[in-house]
């Protein structure tokens, strides 16, 4: 476990262009990532998305070839998949309140606030909610790559994919789901990647943050 700071880490880190084979990621580390997807807060503690862990090297393969040939896919040792819910429905939102209950016991609210949101979703475009579902799996990504930036694990977030052609391989739309990033888990190829050397460019703050005191 390194002693850095997450700052420090987080400079070290970088979109991995090209990712060793030889080196996998521990699957300690991998389920420390996992858990702190798990963990990622999302709107109404909903958590309207899935995730995929993928090592078998044909799906893998697969998806590549729908991923503009990136080759992290194939190099790195595990293959993260966010899939968002394709919508909300009474179902859903219902086994939340299941949950909820189970775990903390009866709350006087709790049934009153997913009834309320229940009736401001469900009348929703599907598109609609998808989005705000989307969102919520974008919100657990950003976990994702803190997480492994902390582990020394390289990760890369990938929008550079065919969604419908990754949904037929992993079977998604079965299960009311629709793939919405892919994030490659592996160690960074110290003598193979372009990237690997260049410095790290950031808009300074001061362009970046307005101070509203």
């Amino acid at each position: 476990m390194t002693t850095k700071s997450l700052i420090e880490q987080l400079k070290w880190r970088y979109a991995t262009k090209k990712m060793d084979p030889n080196k996998p990621v521990s699957e300690e580390n991998v389920a420390q990532i996992v858990e702190a997807i798990q963990l990622a807060p999302t709107s109404s503690g909903t958590q309207p998305f899935e995730l995929f862990v993928i090592t078998n090297p044909e799906k893998r393969a697969e998806i590549r070839k729908v991923a503009w040939d990136q080759s992290p896919i194939t190099d790195g040792s595990h293959l993260l998949v966010f899939a968002a819910w394709d919508n909300y429905t009474a179902e859903r939102i219902d086994a939340v309140t299941t949950q909820m209950t189970e775990e903390r016991g009866e709350l006087p609210m709790l049934n009153a606030y997913y009834d309320t949101l229940k009736k401001t979703y469900l009348p929703r475009d599907a598109s609609v909610n998808f989005d705000h579902a989307a969102r919520q799996a974008y919100i657990a990504l950003g976990l994702a790559m803190v997480a492994a930036a902390e582990l020394e694990v390289d990760a890369t977030p990938m929008e550079g994919f065919d969604p419908a052609k990754v949904d037929a391989i992993l079977g998604l739309s079965d299960k009311g789901l629709r793939s919405v990033v892919l994030l490659p888990l592996g160690h960074r190829h110290e003598g193979a990647d372009w990237l690997l050397p260049m410095k790290k460019v950031r808009k300074p703050l001061s362009e970046m943050v307005t101070r509203i005191d």
